[in-house]
C-alpha cells in the first residue's frame, strides 16, 4: 500500500500522483502527534534532508497507525477541496442569512425609533397646547 502521510492540505500534484500511482494521502487529526510519533516501530529511511525537517520524505515502519483521515483518495479524491466548496457554499448561505436578519433588525430598530420620535413630537404639541391656554 502506498501512503502518505503529512501535515495538511495539498494540490492538484498530489491529487493527480494519487491517482497515477494507486497511492493514498491521509493526515492525522489535530492533537494526535505523540500518539502518531509512539506508532513509529523504525525509521527506515529520510530521504531529502537538505530540503529541511519539515519537507523531509521519512519512510517509516509502523504497527496499529492511526487515527487518519484519508485526505486524497487513489482516485485523486480530495476530501479537503471537496469541504472547502461545501463550506464555502454553507458559509454564504448563513452569511446572507445573517445579514438579511441585521438589515431587518436595523429596519425594526429604525421604525421603533421613528415611533418613539413620533410619540414625543405628540406628547410635545400636547404638553405646548396645554401650556399655552
Amino acid at each position: 500500500m502506498r501512503l502518505i502521510v503529512g501535515k495538511g492540505g495539498m494540490g492538484e500534484g498530489t491529487m493527480s500522483g494519487c491517482k497515477e500511482f494507486g497511492a493514498i494521502h491521509c493526515v492525522f487529526p489535530a492533537g494526535c502527534a505523540v500518539v502518531a510519533a509512539t506508532q513509529v516501530e523504525e525509521i527506515e529511511s529520510a530521504d531529502w534532508t537538505e530540503l529541511g525537517m519539515p519537507e523531509t520524505l521519512w519512510k517509516c515502519r509502523v504497527k496499529e497507525f492511526g487515527p487518519l483521515i484519508v485526505s486524497i483518495d487513489a482516485h485523486g479524491n480530495n476530501l479537503f477541496e471537496q469541504n472547502k466548496v461545501s463550506l464555502t457554499r454553507k458559509k454564504d448561505e448563513v452569511l446572507a442569512e445573517i445579514f438579511t436578519a441585521s438589515w431587518v433588525y436595523k429596519v425594526v430598530k429604525f421604525e421603533r425609533l421613528a415611533q418613539k420620535r413620533a410619540y414625543a413630537v405628540l406628547r410635545f404639541i400636547t404638553y405646548s397646547k396645554k401650556a399655552s391656554f
